[in-house]
């Protein structure tokens, strides 16, 4: 068994896991410190870093695509301090935490674990009930239902409806956007059925954030959420499962402009590309998967 303790936290090896215990120290933030120990499952992982430095160095675990609720919902816009899978080491460490990524290293080349990105969740999300305060409001998530309260901050426009109820099977996906500059961030819900039209300020279904100390614990019920709801890639696999709707006999009939591809329907491989671009986004598909798949699409047209 390797282990590594620092300020920071305690990384172990424990059988088939990574366990991460966040350290005491202040420069640990509020989310690691929330999530508590974490245990994250060698086929989670793509890889591991050591990156040295004169003053101190960092322990990076790089997790697959898809593995992780929390990186799914924060879209790799957590800060520094709030990222669970990094570890600060002090100089008179690097020989432990080297010997400890190579420990890593040689398992997952055993075990023969892919870095290829994942179509199911591997760790299990924030634990339930979570609620965290910051910015215009409240959000708590039970598992079943999100919880929308507003404090004397929110607009009056978006407040005087009143608390929000969202059941779970209303929510189609998760928005979170740290502030940044001179930018609000924000969590919102993207309901079924309800386009956003309107900016988070006056949105019933977000909280604005303004990058205060507690924002970051938004994040947790972002992620509690999205571990919740159909997996990026099973979506996306129904998406492409869906039938393109065949031509209307009328338009059939008619000839072709001159131009215009013969065979396959324009329209639906314009949709096809869309689709290729969303898998793209969502990590589904690598950048060269994606390329090769549009150059297909391409040719086609």
């Amino acid at each position: 068994m390797a282990e590594i303790i620092q300020k920071d936290g305690t990384w172990i090896l424990d059988n088939d896991a990574v366990r991460i215990t966040p350290g005491r120290d202040r420069s640990v933030g509020l989310l690691r410190r929330e999530l508590g120990e974490l245990v994250v499952p060698f086929r989670a992982l793509a890889g591991i870093s050591v990156e040295q430095g004169k003053k101190s160095g960092r322990l990076r675990l790089r997790l697959r695509d898809g593995a992780d609720p929390l990186l799914q919902a924060t879209g790799g816009r957590l800060a520094e301090a709030q990222d669970p899978y990094r570890l600060t080491v002090e100089p008179d460490r690097y020989g432990v935490a080297e010997y400890l990524a190579d420990e890593v290293r040689n398992a997952l080349l055993l075990d023969g674990i892919s870095a290829d990105p994942v179509d199911g969740y591997l760790l299990p999300g924030p634990a339930l009930p979570v609620s965290a305060s910051a910015g215009d409001g409240t959000a708590g998530f039970d598992g079943e239902r999100v919880r929308l309260e507003w404090n004397w901050k929110t607009e009056e426009a978006k407040a005087s409806s009143g608390p929000r109820t969202i059941p779970l099977a209303d929510v189609s996906g998760v928005e979170w956007q740290p502030a940044a500059g001179l930018e609000n961030g924000h969590l919102r819900f993207l309901v079924h059925g309800a386009p956003v039209a309107a900016p988070p300020k006056y949105d019933p279904n977000a909280v604005e954030l303004w990058g205060f100390k507690r924002d970051p614990l938004m994040a947790l019920v972002a992620a509690a959420v999205q571990a919740r709801l159909p997996h990026p890639a099973a979506a996306a696999r129904a998406r492409l499962s869906r039938p393109v709707a065949p031509e209307p006999e009328a338009r059939r009939s008619l000839p072709r402009p001159a131009g215009e591809p013969a065979g396959e329907d324009h329209d639906a491989l314009l949709r096809r590309l869309r689709e290729l671009g969303e898998l793209h986004r969502d990590g589904v598909l690598t950048g060269d998967e994606f390329a090769l798949a549009k150059q297909a699409v391409l040719r086609r047209m």
